[in-house]
């Protein structure tokens, strides 16, 4: 049985699953929901469970991972299985969605798990993941049901972001980290999640009447301009599905995102937070765009894992998401680098490499694969956002006549 450590605050922990429920996924009475967790997540899995049962769920199905069961596949595992993953799961799991499942993800893994492991076994393991994947992937970027990522402090985790504290100690910053950056430390969480995300419509409002052609960033190892997918669109906070629930995929949140177009990327940019990705660290990460494609990376830490990613398949190499986010950002104010990208995307600009998301569309719910790429859509077996904004950073927006208007000085809005 796993109980809950005595250094999380069990209401704040069920305010935090209430959230998921209600604001995170605004499960409908009869709507099934897939749910992913490491086990130790287990005290939230079933607070989570019981506010979707409550909410008048069909079925709640949990999937639990557990990280000595990944690490016995690198100690005893046949060579073979690095090439392999569970396509039937992912298969099933893109039927559910196809079926109108909600889908939950609890995060809260050792960010390190894997980092002493061979880092070709890993990056083999993660392509093969990734490329089974790709069917229930498909249905979340394409926004086809409502979905939603929350976070549990697990230990490790909890270890990593806080070395020099004690287990107990630890456990309880990240917790409270957790619990202030998902607003479930506020009175009435559900109803400050209707003000920020009214404050973030407000910015996406801003951003489409404007129709920038592109963005240009500049700072120190940054001279980059993302070309903007053509009938791009704005988001942030919550958004409708094409089941039509609005809901809010990430909790937190900070961002407002859309398309960038595959073909038009140019320059160099670094990244400020380090990456990571899979249970391994990448950092000090400095590419050189051409015509949208990466066609130079190094990193001063995780290079072969850096550059496997970038191999995954054609689409890797492009952009399938630009996001920005103030350098004041709670998350940022907090000062902790999470090793977690949910939290730290949400304290800095960032990009993402590989699968772009069919809602930044215009009319994005009606567009099919071959119009969404001929509208600059990216598309990939992978999703990874890493972070380049900094209180460094400058960004203009972009007219097709070549008039500038400025968004952010020294990473705060204008």
């Amino acid at each position: 049985m796993t109980d809950i450590s005595p250094a999380i605050d069990p209401a704040r922990l069920d305010a935090l699953a209430e959230v998921a429920v209600k604001v995170g996924l605004q499960l409908r009475p009869g709507q099934d929901l897939l749910l992913t967790a490491p086990v130790e997540a287990l005290p939230l899995v079933r607070r989570i469970a019981d506010h979707a049962y409550r909410a008048g769920a069909g079925l709640v199905t949990p999937l639990l991972s557990d990280p000595e069961v990944a690490l016995a596949r690198y100690r005893s595992g046949e060579e073979a299985s690095f090439d392999r993953a569970a396509g039937w799961l992912y298969d099933g799991m893109a039927k559910a969605f196809d079926a109108g499942t909600a889908r939950l993800a609890v995060v809260g893994e050792d960010p390190m798990l894997l980092a002493g492991q061979d880092a070709a076994r890993v990056s083999r393991a993660n392509r093969a993941n990734s490329v089974a994947y790709r069917p229930a992937m498909e249905r979340i970027t394409g926004f086809d049901v409502n979905w939603n990522i929350v976070a549990y402090p697990g230990a490790a985790w909890a270890r990593q972001v806080f070395p020099d504290l004690p287990a107990e100690a630890a456990t309880r910053r990240l917790a409270d980290a957790i619990f202030a950056a998902s607003r479930v430390d506020r009175p009435d969480p559900v109803a400050a999640w209707a003000e920020h995300n009214a404050n973030l419509r407000a910015r996406t409002e801003r951003l489409n009447g404007q129709r920038f052609s592109a963005l240009h960033y500049s700072g120190p190892g940054t001279d980059l301009t993302i070309g903007l997918a053509d009938g791009h669109e704005w988001h942030g906070g919550a958004s409708t599905a094409k089941n039509g629930i609005t809901c809010n995929p990430n909790i937190p949140t900070e961002e407002v995102f859309t398309t960038p177009h595959a073909l038009r990327v140019e320059g160099r940019v670094s990244s400020t937070k380090p990456l990571s990705y899979q249970g391994t660290l990448i950092d000090g990460i400095t590419v050189t765009f051409a015509e949208g494609r990466i066609v130079d990376a190094r990193a001063t830490r995780g290079q072969e894992v850096l550059d496997k990613v970038l191999d995954t398949d054609a689409g890797a190499r492009r952009l399938g998401e630009v996001a920005l986010v103030p350098h004041s950002s709670p998350i940022s104010r907090s000062g902790l680098l999470f090793f977690n990208t949910l939290f730290d995307e949400n304290a800095a600009c960032h990009i993402a490499l590989g699968q772009c998301y069919a809602k930044c569309f215009v009319d994005g719910a009606t567009l099919s694969p071959e119009e969404i790429a001929a509208r600059g859509g990216n598309s990939s077996a992978i999703h990874i956002d890493w972070m380049i904004g900094s209180g460094l950073i400058d960004i203009d927006g972009l007219h097709l006549d070549g008039s500038r208007v400025p968004l952010f000085r020294k990473g705060e809005w204008v």
